[in-house]
């Protein structure tokens, strides 16, 4: 049996493209460093390490978008590609998760 296929990404420029990937990619990095989630300060570290050429990389793609005169973020549509590509998933990850205190 074959997995259901994803919606097709809303259309984008490429400069709204590259926005989304360098933000979720900032967004994984960030979930491995959260301390709320299990894991080990090695992998905390290299991911902190990561962050700051990512984060400049995410930097880089909203100064282009704004350069090109895409001064407005259309949320709807971002939103809509975030979910195709597994977004709710991974930002959650940065989030504390649920109290377990009874």
């Amino acid at each position: 049996m074959l997995p259901p296929e994803l919606p097709p990404l809303p259309a984008l420029t490429r400069a709204e493209a590259e926005l989304i990937d360098r933000y979720l990619e900032v967004v994984d990095l960030v979930g491995r460093i959260n301390p709320a989630q299990p894991g080990d300060t090695y992998r905390g570290l290299r991911a902190a390490q990561a962050l700051v050429g990512k984060a400049t990389a995410l930097r880089d793609a909203l100064a282009l978008m704004h350069r090109r005169g895409e001064t407005e973020l259309h949320a709807a549509t971002l939103a809509r590609a975030l979910r195709v590509l597994d977004g709710e998933r991974r930002t959650a990850r940065v989030s504390l998760p649920p109290c377990s205190d009874s």
